[in-house]
């Protein structure tokens, strides 16, 4: 399981990443290290590690995520990850989108502050949550873990930020994937 996500963060995880200023996997790295620096328990430094796992599937020998695929990215990426991971690191991954959608919603002014490339991409997700799906999603098991993976996904786009390399974190990944509950209790 490391070799693999190794190699997907060393693969297409060093290309483009949907027109931002740092790759996917320096984006992806850069949340996992937000996470960790904010003290979060490991299943959602995880989390925020591999949220946007979805959008490397053409790695994994399924067809990558065309631009009107994006807002499926989450789901994809939750179940590949389930193979390894229980619902503490899956969940968060799957809700991330819809979590950009209801904090759009929700909270005044954080649309403003989002990227332009995350403005575009919110269209292609439905756009923000009416009022029925805010109330939906506040009762969704891990909702708010998944709030706290969209804000570290919304500021882990610096490109003068290196963040730690994928070995950093393959020890929490790895004491997750074998832990006797396999991460699938809170």
């Amino acid at each position: 399981m490391i070799n693999e996500l190794n190699d997907l963060f060393a693969g297409p995880g060093a290309g483009e990443y949907l027109g931002e200023d740092v790759t996917i996997g320096v984006h992806m790295r850069q949340a996992g290290a937000l996470a960790e620096a904010a003290g979060a328990p490991d299943a959602l430094v995880a989390a925020a590690l591999l949220h946007d796992v979805g959008h490397l599937s053409a790695a994994r020998g399924a067809p990558p995520l065309d631009d009107t695929a994006d807002a499926r990215h989450g789901d994809k990426g939750a179940d590949w990850l389930s193979q390894w991971f229980g619902p503490r690191v899956t969940e968060p991954v799957r809700l991330h989108v819809a979590a950009k959608r209801y904090l759009c919603a929700a909270e005044p002014g954080y649309l403003a502050r989002l990227s332009g490339e995350s403005v575009r991409t919110l269209a292609l997700q439905g756009g923000p949550m009416s009022e029925e799906e805010v109330s939906a999603f506040r009762n969704r098991d891990y909702a708010m873990d998944a709030v706290a993976v969209r804000r570290w996904d919304d500021e882990a786009k610096e490109p003068s930020v290196t963040p730690p390399e994928f070995g950093h974190f393959a020890p929490l990944l790895a004491r997750l994937a074998t832990s006797a509950d396999g991460g699938t209790t809170r």
